[in-house]
């Protein structure tokens, strides 16, 4: 699909849905007013990152006091079926990312509510359920539809159906996504953001998250590379962070 044709399929996607009209009208200033902050900040980042990073290993070894190698070996029959589905799945989306880190959050604070903010194949989704089923948990996701392609039904597609009874699914954007899960739920034990990257977008949900973390919580946010919103939110809110090198790229966690 050319650029042109995947712009105009999107537009006239949201003309259809009256409801993602308010996420229309933040796309349009994103992709012009606000352009420039997109990646606002990045080279700093990027270099403060760098220079504190650590393995995914070393992250859950210090955080969590746990081994990361059981979940592999746990789940090896769970993991390849998932990939399978992956490879199988005529659209393409994001692949999986640090799914031990994910999942030994959840099982550090014995996690019973989740949010996430970005769904895709579901692998994240998959780390979190793994945990939650054993206490009965409840994941909340939020992931915008697939405008530009014909993707919404294989969202969450790696996640197993024994799974799903775990899972409420809220397919708007963050902004208004957000207030329905935490209407519904508002505290929780971990949190992870993989939604929108810009800048301000960003900050926006890191403050909405942060709030209804709770105490001893664990917040986790995936590409804090892209700008420095997740540098700044730590330093305004004197927050001591982990963070992960990933497969070239850098995950904030911190403990709250």
């Amino acid at each position: 699909m050319s650029e042109i044709n995947r712009v105009l399929k999107t537009f006239l996607g949201y003309l259809k849905r009256p409801d993602l009209y308010p996420e229309l009208g933040r796309k349009i200033i994103k992709n012009t007013v606000n352009r420039g902050n997109a990646f606002k900040g990045k080279d700093k980042t990027n270099s403060w990152a760098s220079e504190r990073s650590v393995s995914q290993t070393e992250a859950v070894s210090r955080l969590f006091g746990l081994d990361i190698s059981e979940f592999r070996n746990g789940y090896a029959d769970v993991l390849k079926t998932a990939a399978q589905r992956e490879q199988d799945c005529p659209v393409k989306m994001g692949g999986p990312g640090a799914l031990e880190l994910i999942y030994y959050a959840c099982e550090f604070t014995q996690a019973k509510n989740v949010v996430e903010t970005g769904v895709a194949y579901g692998w994240s989704s998959l780390a979190s359920l793994l945990s939650l089923v054993k206490r009965n948990g409840i994941l909340y996701s939020s992931d915008m539809p697939y405008l530009a392609q014909d993707g919404d039904q294989y969202v969450g597609y790696v996640v197993p159906d024994n799974l799903k009874r775990s899972w409420k699914l809220f397919r708007f954007a963050d902004k208004e996504s957000l207030p329905k899960i935490f209407a519904e739920n508002s505290v929780f034990d971990v949190l992870h953001y993989d939604s929108d990257k810009s800048y301000n977008g960003r900050m926006w949900a890191y403050e909405a998250l942060y709030r209804h973390l709770k105490k001893g919580g664990v917040f986790i946010s995936d590409d804090i590379g892209d700008n420095s919103a997740y540098q700044d939110f730590c330093e305004k809110n004197n927050i001591d962070t982990t963070v992960v090198e990933y497969e070239g790229k850098y995950i904030g966690v911190f403990i709250k």
